[in-house]
């Protein structure tokens, strides 16, 4: 007998006699009363803010009735309530008009998860045997409480926080509760963020940001490595703005080119790939402009404050001819010289760089020989160009008091300052063990700590090490807010109210926040009850659209609040530059001897899972990559020339080793990367993160040496050498959607 034939007998006869129908009269299954009226059949749509990555996209939720699975007061029953069905983009929000890709589209599996946690837990065995026995709220806030207060009372408040973005008001109410507490600012840790390219514009813009490119105005686009059709920055306002230039204007189709040594899925739109050795992008951008102010066609002036950081710029880039480009970066002379000359041609032309030129030890110096590129040619603020998403002024969190970077492995492998004299650490979504460098030991130095409190909804590397486990709502189950970087000309905040009841004991985490903020013998003393007062009190800063209303109203109806804020704008920063001599070429460093470790590798972020952090979502699991068509599985891809030499055949397993680790992988052969490179996908090689992400595949992570990005500190994930050997020959751990072969073409540079 299905549910719904179940409950339409149990409304006629009762349960009793129901159950005893199916032959177990013993167990007594109760139908509880809808949550809220329901309109059988009818659906409703309700806005929401995507949690999948940090662009904050805009949502329409499709609510229909559902029948569903609980528990209360011990009997297990069966409910009827609103639940959310389907998620799609909303097509007022201005970062994402509708779109959606494909993890937005996943993300409703956060919420049906089957391994979701329920309620809270107590750690009931060893730390990181995953042990844990169910406890009430009661206990865990007051057990939460207790632990704070005994801080207090020893006059030791060595509370350390992780968490995972620092934008937003939940980053800035967990701010609060810190500094209110006498702790430091939390630990924010992104392998793949993008503190290199923020900086580099910081110092010759004055916007410690990512930028928003206007494509759907360009002519031209020249990318360094950027996969901004795919994962990087924001893919779908990235995505909507390419087809506009290259099929949204009548008798107009724009021209790309990519420069990469992998190609990467925007590289496969492109008109004309470009690989360059690992590390000399920037003196490719260089050669470009050195170029266009010998030949007279943009002035050295034009380049402004960006040009004026750049070594030799006022001199016209003498020591960068296209003969002297083409022996650094291995890409010929007489290209330079055109690519150059196109950027004048096909005006308004932008150049973007993102992703692996960034993740070199000089990648600061690449980031900031592309801004001035871009100012040369004159698409800073100008139509078809680089912009900035005007920045409202919100509630923002203080710098981190520890980061997490290779400079500080010696600190975190010995336990030393902030980490290893933590007393109490909160996790707030983050999993930092995943995706730290092997040398940092980072999983053994938490172990060490006296106690650890997680907000997460999963069991993952980092929170099976937790004490004490306070599960979050979903998204779909709190209210929520993204203060989006980029992706928009136009200032906006996306805000949403549930739009569903909660499915499991659950709490908000921020209203958590706030209440063991009250109950502490000494109370935090924070201005709000609840998390939606907090969002509240911002939006009535903002001006409505109608006299007749208020902007908090609007946002709810819209999923946010965008526009002209006037005074709400937050000020530009403008830094202290650094001389120019500081930031002249350098040769990128790598970690490992070419002799012996011949091939760079070039980790790159999961069109499924990115970091990672989408790897427990069936669906992303099983969606083909779209350049390899694998799935459920990892790989590394290398060129047709270099396996030859090596003896691997496609699908064959590889040891791919580094000087700080080694993993096991299936081979795939691809003409779309440089002899030199193995290119192995983020995303997989989790330890711990559900039945559906555990124990699969492996991660270039568990290779990367602890090598640093110069003058940011942040990790040159880029900078690590390999060396590959055959295993064995296919033994099924790649699996493919397409199947069969796929064929080889000889690579040329």
């Amino acid at each position: 007998m299905d549910r719904r034939s179940f409950i339409k007998l149990t409304a006629i006869s009762g349960t009793s006699a129901a159950l005893a129908g199916c032959g177990s009269p013993e167990n007594t299954l109760i139908r509880f009363v809808p949550d809220e009226d329901i309109v059988p059949g009818q659906a409703v749509w309700r806005p929401g803010v995507c949690p999948a990555c940090a662009a904050g996209c805009g949502l329409t939720v499709r609510v229909m009735d559902a029948e569903h699975d609980v528990v209360r007061d011990g009997q297990a029953g069966i409910v009827q309530i609103l639940a959310a069905k389907k998620l799609d983009g909303s097509p007022m929000h201005p970062v994402n008009r509708g779109a959606l890709c494909a993890r937005g589209q996943a993300a409703i599996q956060i919420t049906y998860h089957p391994d979701r946690i329920t309620q809270p837990l107590k750690r009931d065995g060893d730390r990181g045997s995953g042990r844990y026995a169910a406890i009430s709220w009661d206990e865990a806030i007051g057990e939460l409480v207790s632990r704070l207060d005994a801080l207090v009372d020893a006059g030791n408040q060595r509370l350390l926080a992780c968490l995972t973005s620092s934008r937003g008001h939940r980053a800035a109410l967990l701010d609060m509760f810190l500094s209110r507490f006498g702790a430091p600012g939390a630990v924010n840790y992104e392998l793949f963020g993008d503190d290199v390219l923020r900086r580099a514009n910081a110092l010759s813009f004055g916007r410690d940001q990512l930028p928003t490119y206007d494509l759907a105005n360009a002519r031209h686009v020249i990318a360094f490595g950027a996969d901004f059709l795919g994962t990087w920055n924001s893919p779908v306002a990235n995505a909507q703005g390419y087809g506009h230039m290259r099929q949204g204007r009548s008798g107009i189709r724009g021209s790309f080119v990519q420069i990469e040594a992998r190609m990467s899925q925007t590289g496969a739109n492109a008109d004309e790939w470009v690989p360059a050795r690992p590390g000399t992008e920037g003196v490719l951008a260089l050669g470009l402009a050195h170029v266009l102010m010998a030949e007279k066609l943009r002035p050295a002036s034009a380049g402004g404050r960006a040009g004026a950081l750049i070594s030799g710029w006022s001199e016209g880039l003498a020591e960068y001819s296209p003969e002297q480009v083409e022996k650094i970066t291995g890409v010929a002379a007489r290209r330079v010289e055109r690519l150059a000359r196109e950027l004048v041609e096909r005006s308004p032309a932008v150049v973007i760089i993102g992703g692996a030129p960034l993740a070199h030890t000089n990648g600061l110096f690449s980031a900031l020989a592309v801004n001035a590129l871009n100012a040369l040619i004159g698409s800073v603020g100008a139509p078809g160009g680089i912009a900035f998403t005007p920045q409202l002024d919100l509630p923002r969190p203080r710098p981190a008091g520890f980061r997490l970077t290779p400079d500080a492995a010696s600190t975190v492998a010995g336990g030393g300052t902030y980490i290893g004299d933590a007393q109490l650490l909160l996790i707030d979504g983050a999993n930092p063990v995943y995706n730290a460098l092997p040398a940092w030991k980072l999983g053994e130095a938490l172990a060490r700590l006296p106690y650890i409190v997680s907000f997460g909804s999963f069991l993952d590397e980092t929170s099976v090490l937790s004490d004490l486990i306070l599960p979050d709502h979903s998204f779909l189950e709190s209210f929520v807010d993204a203060a989006p970087e980029s992706g928009s000309l136009e200032a906006v905040i996306g805000v949403a109210a549930p739009v569903m009841k909660p499915l499991h004991d659950t709490r908000a985490t921020p209203d958590v926040l706030l209440d063991v903020s009250r109950r502490l013998a000494r109370p935090l003393d924070l201005p709000w009850q609840t998390f939606e007062e907090m969002l509240m009190a911002t939006m009535a800063r903002f001006p409505a659209s109608s006299p007749d209303t208020d902007a908090w109203t609007e946002a709810q109806e819209k999923g946010g609040w965008w526009g002209t804020p006037g005074a709400a704008i937050a000020a530009p920063q403008t830094p202290i530059a650094p001389s120019p001599s500081s930031l002249a070429w350098d040769e990128p460093r790598f970690d490992g001897d070419p002799q012996e470790y011949t091939l760079h590798l070039l980790p790159y972020v999961s069109s499924a899972f990115l970091d990672g952090s989408l790897a427990h979502l069936p669906w992303l699991q099983e969606m083909p990559d779209p350049m390899t068509s694998a799935m459920w599985s990892s790989w590394v891809e290398i060129n047709p020339s270099t396996a030859m030499k090596l003896g691997i055949g496609d699908g064959d397993v590889v040891d791919v080793v580094s000087t700080h680790g080694s993993v096991r992988l299936a081979a795939v052969l691809t003409p779309g990367i440089a002899p030199d490179v193995a290119a192995i996908p983020a995303g997989q090689g989790h330890r711990m993160f559900t039945r559906f992400a555990s124990g699969r595949g492996a991660s270039p992570v568990d290779v990367l040496a602890p090598m640093t990005v110069d003058r940011v500190g942040s990790v040159a994930w880029a900078a690590t050498r390999v060396k590959v050997t055959r295993v064995s020959g296919p033994d099924g751990r790649l699996v493919l959607f397409a199947g069969g072969s796929r064929e080889h073409h000889e690579y040329t540079r």
